[in-house]
């Protein structure tokens, strides 16, 4: 642990597959951790990673190659979300996809750091799948993990305070000599925050079509930045087609309700499938799962859940619960990677106050 400013205990963390910090973000809120370090092998996300946690040490890379390179340091926590999309139920799933194995550095690391406690975050399918299986048998008296206990559960976002309804699998290790902290109260749940709730204020316009002209440099790299989250508010523009089809659709629904002579030919006769397919959010409701291409229709529900637009960055980065000067680095593509990427702050924060109970508990 470290002394916080008051004198006050905080618990040091290393944050593993970092993106944008929406982990840190949360545990920051809770003004009881400091993280020492992250890791993050995308630079436009460690850009934004160190622009927003400046007291942590940021390396830039592959974790494989952080484990060669590196001195690992001693830590109470350690966080983080191991690449999902060889889990994810979107589209095809690859039980062969290599980002599927980097679960083991993150295990490698929590026998170099010892940490009282870990948190993994990632899709809810990680639970079903044999690497989650193949992590639980590292924890056997004979693996990797032996000095370790794990439990896991699929929680949702939106019943822990997020303007999102985010299903992900989350698993708190704890070492053996302490008790298991225990799962966060689902304090939201029957009455989860809305849309409206999280984009009071934001105007219908968006402010323009990109981002500031604005440059940073980083590690040796020019990068567009830094912004702040209200500096998102950029939108794109729609053909008239598009914009037609968008006037049709209600709030929550979807490219259903797009009378066929406006439908795209291969739509006619294809009249089954996801209903989240240029779909309209609801002003009292959470919105849906906000991933990596929330700026396209075609790709969920996005759309505004009045104006005949999708979201924009500011808008989706505000239902992830970043604060509205959180700083920014990357280009449009690669910022709303970060944000869709993001674990919602609402839900990292209470994962960090059940730490930080375990740890009162403790001392």
């Amino acid at each position: 642990m470290s002394q916080g400013a008051a004198g006050v205990e905080r618990l040091t963390v290393l944050d593993l597959f970092a993106g944008a910090g929406g982990i840190s973000a949360g545990f920051a809120q809770t003004k009881g951790f400091r993280t020492v370090q992250a890791v993050e092998m995308d630079v436009a996300a460690a850009a934004t990673y160190a622009s927003n946690h400046p007291e942590a040490a940021v390396y830039v890379g592959p974790i494989q190659d952080w484990l060669i390179d590196r001195d690992i340091p001693e830590v109470d926590v350690i966080v983080g979300g191991p690449p999902c999309q060889g889990f994810s139920t979107l589209g095809k799933q690859d039980v062969e996809d290599e980002r599927n194995v980097l679960w083991r550095e993150y295990a490698e690391t929590i026998t170099k750091a010892r940490p009282k406690w870990f948190v993994v975050e990632n899709v809810a399918a990680f639970l079903k799948s044999p690497q989650y299986e193949a992590l639980v048998a590292e924890t056997r008296p004979d693996g990797l993990l032996a000095d370790y206990s794990v439990q896991a559960r699929v929680l949702n976002a939106a019943d822990f305070g997020a303007h999102q309804a985010r299903r992900r699998a989350v698993i708190i290790g704890h070492h053996r000599d302490l008790p298991f902290p225990g799962w966060p109260t689902a304090g939201f749940s029957g009455r989860h925050r809305t849309v409206q709730q999280a984009l009071d204020g934001v105007p219908t316009a968006w402010d323009a079509d990109d981002l500031p002209d604005k440059a940073t440099d980083f590690r040796g790299f020019t990068l567009p930045g830094v912004f702040r989250t209200t500096d998102l508010h950029v939108g794109r523009r729609y053909t008239n087609l598009s914009l037609q089809r968008f006037a049709h659709i209600p709030p929550g629904g979807n490219r259903f309700d797009i009378p066929e002579h406006l439908l795209a030919p291969c739509w006619v006769n294809h009249r089954s499938g996801s209903a989240d397919v240029m779909g309209r959010l609801r002003w009292d409701r959470p919105s849906v799962t906000i991933r990596t291409e929330f700026f396209k229709p075609e790709k969920g529900r996005y759309l505004h859940p009045s104006a005949n637009r999708a979201i924009t960055h500011f808008e989706a980065a505000l239902l992830q619960g970043f604060p509205r000067d959180y700083q920014w680095v990357g280009s449009k593509v690669a910022i709303a990677r970060q944000i869709g990427n993001a674990v919602p702050i609402a839900l990292a924060e209470v994962l960090g106050l059940q730490l930080l109970g375990a740890a009162r508990g403790q001392s």
